[in-house]
């Protein structure tokens, strides 16, 4: 298994390898969307309860631990680890993109200050770290990340977060059109699901960005 044959979609089936990354640390930043409290309630109905079970499990498990090691490693080698969160301005949430007021699952009233709209405490920012507030999926649409981004020199942005099919794609996607070079960390993110995780990292790889293990990751950059 490795980076470079995983997670091919019917477009790159039988296309050569890629070459292999190259991600100076001047260059390259950790971003991490949307792990906030708000997801990692339990339901109060034991249906739901069970139907996003998994989800909770591989977030406690695997994507939390993921990612606050990984922060640990940037941190240590003096990169930057920038944070990006729903949150809307305004208490009643007039300023909410069109998506997060629609109804269903996906609306969203996270007025910036409230406890459910704050970033877990594992993973929460430190001081002199930047955390983005969004009030659309995409990350760099919502904020001025791509402006804090080309201050900073950046070509190189890994990412990790939630939810791989919605916030994590939508931002993958934008800092592609932008020409940023994108690598989503695959166990460190995560989907309501299993399959749309899997589903949604095959049809952003090699277009948008370069899926990779967080231990592949550290040995492109650290070992």
């Amino acid at each position: 298994m490795s980076w470079k044959t995983d997670y091919r979609s019917f477009y790159y089936q039988g296309a050569p390898e890629p070459a292999d990354l190259c991600l100076k640390p001047s260059e390259t930043v950790l971003l991490t969307i949307d792990i906030q409290n708000i997801y990692m309630q339990r339901s109060a109905d034991p249906k739901e309860q069970l139907r996003w079970a998994p989800f909770h499990v591989r977030m406690n498990g695997i994507v939390i631990p993921t990612v606050k090691r990984l922060q640990s490693k940037f941190r240590e080698k003096g990169m930057d680890v920038l944070h990006a969160r729903i949150a809307c301005l305004l208490e009643d949430g007039r300023d909410r993109s069109l998506s997060q007021k629609k109804p269903g699952w996906n609306y969203l009233l996270l007025p910036k200050d409230a406890v459910s709209s704050q970033i877990v405490p594992e993973l929460m920012p430190l001081p002199n770290e930047m955390e983005f507030t969004k009030t659309t999926d995409s990350a760099l649409t919502g904020t001025n990340l791509r402006l804090i981004l080309q201050n900073l020199g950046i070509k190189n942005v890994v990412m990790t977060g939630i939810f791989t099919d919605q916030c994590v794609s939508s931002t993958v996607r934008s800092l592609a059109d932008e020409s940023f070079n994108v690598i989503v960390v695959e166990d460190g993110c995560a989907a309501g699901t299993d399959e749309l995780h899997q589903r949604e990292l095959e049809i952003i790889n090699m277009i948008y960005c370069h899926v990779v293990s967080s231990d592949e990751l550290f040995e492109m950059m650290f070992d």
